[in-house]
């Protein structure tokens, strides 16, 4: 794993080295054998460009790295040649540490950007959709943030933590234009999920009395 691992950080230089050495075999004993040398170099080029090292960035986000995460962002120079599906989680973990960063505009733009491209994971479309939904509530836009609120429950979320927020903005909504059975019944949803984030923990306790006395 660590010898891949430095393989996705460094493919380029060694495919450029590859390509180096290639060129001189050409040179002085023709081009055969040089082929096989041309080939890993074509190759290594190639998929550091059409795949990238996105990779790499996981142990960085679990960590809370942010700058960690970013130096192998960019590593990334031509986003848009990146295959799709993978410059759709490009795009999506460069508004997540622009929301991490609090530059709510760019996180917006970035997630957008995610978003018409689509994703081949459910559970990505799901975290996207609850961001964009989390900025649009932020803003004021009460109405597009239940839209994007609503179908990110509906792609599904990938953890319980995100899970039981995207409720929470729903029971809040919902307490808003006092349908009061519906907030709690987004709240038991929020509460079910289970969550460990001290933050949406601290929430729950907060609403949980103001629900209690809600009629309905």
């Amino acid at each position: 794993m660590k010898f891949y691992n430095l393989l996705l950080r460094y493919r380029f230089w060694i495919g450029l080295v590859f390509l180096a050495a290639a060129i001189a075999i050409n040179i002085y004993a023709g081009f055969w054998p040089a082929f096989f040398l041309y080939f890993v170099a074509a190759v290594l080029i190639f998929t550091h460009f059409f795949i990238g090292p996105l990779r790499l960035i996981q142990q960085h986000i679990e960590d809370g790295d942010v700058e960690g995460a970013e130096k192998v962002l960019d590593m990334i120079w031509y986003p848009g040649l990146l295959y799709k599906p993978i410059r759709s989680a490009y795009y999506s973990i460069r508004g997540q540490l622009a929301m991490m960063k609090q530059d709510f505009g760019k996180a917006e733009e970035l997630m957008k950007k995610s978003e018409q491209l689509g994703s081949p994971m459910a559970d990505v479309e799901g975290a996207n959709k609850l961001q964009l939904g989390m900025l649009a509530m932020q803003r004021g836009d009460l109405k597009q943030g239940e839209n994007y609120i609503r179908a990110a429950l509906r792609a599904g979320i990938p953890d319980a933590d995100s899970s039981a927020m995207a409720y929470l903005q729903m029971c809040q909504i919902y307490i808003q234009k006092r349908h009061f059975k519906a907030a709690k019944d987004m709240f038991r949803k929020a509460k079910a999920a289970k969550p460990s984030n001290p933050e949406v923990v601290k929430q729950i306790k907060e609403l949980n009395s103001q629900i209690s006395r809600m009629p309905g």
